[in-house]
């Protein structure tokens, strides 16, 4: 529970090779977050994701989190044997941006946008869902890169142009974005409500089991 101002919470993840960890919804990690960080959301599969994300539990990890949370944060990162939270940016994000810090945000499209496109010509598309579900039902053409193992998938990203992304319902899709981007990749677009709203658009899909 140690706070930091924007300038310390820099010089640490400089200093210390620190994990930046922002534990935020997934549409305000999107709408603005501070480079190189990576998103797992507090409102998802958040201990999970984690345990299966980031390999080395004695990883120093330095938290970006709505005011308040912290503590959640900290206390679910432990359960999982992460006990090496150094500190958290005091104030949040908009303490980053209040002090005119460079941010990013991530590109977005709606799947009834995306399948307009298509439409029009094929266009590059990632699912980062497990095996499973990617057997049971994808969109004909989708590139495979499950999540859990995206770190192995990243010359297939390694393309001009645009690249859309999707998981079910939006939230690993932002998990892989923020990792992907932190490896240099920045041509990368998010497809807001993933696979749910995507069955329900005028795709072409490959189905190879019965679910």
């Amino acid at each position: 529970m140690k706070g930091l101002n924007p300038q310390s919470f820099e010089d640490l993840a400089n200093s210390r090779d620190a994990l930046m960890l922002d534990v935020r919804h997934q549409s305000d990690f999107m709408k603005g977050h501070i480079p190189n960080s990576i998103f797992i959301g507090l409102s998802g599969g958040f201990a999970p994701w984690v345990g299966a994300l980031v390999k080395d539990t004695k990883q120093e990890i330095i938290l970006i989190a709505e005011p308040g949370q912290e503590k959640e944060a900290i206390t679910r990162l432990s359960r999982v044997g992460f006990d090496h939270v150094i500190g958290y940016l005091e104030g949040g994000f908009e303490a980053w941006k209040a002090a005119d810090r460079a941010y990013e945000t991530i590109d977005t499209l709606s799947s009834a946008e995306l399948a307009a496109l298509n439409a029009e010509q094929p266009v590059q598309i990632f699912d980062v869902r497990k095996s499973g579900e990617y057997t049971a039902s994808h969109v004909e053409g989708a590139t495979h890169t499950p999540l859990s193992s995206i770190n192995e998938y990243l010359e297939d990203y390694n393309q001009s142009g645009d690249l859309y992304v999707h998981c079910r319902g939006g939230y690993r899709s932002v998990i892989a974005i923020s990792i992907l981007k932190s490896r240099g990749i920045h041509n990368l677009i998010n497809v807001t409500e993933g696979f749910n709203q995507m069955e329900k658009e005028n795709f072409n899909f490959t189905k190879t089991c019965q679910n």
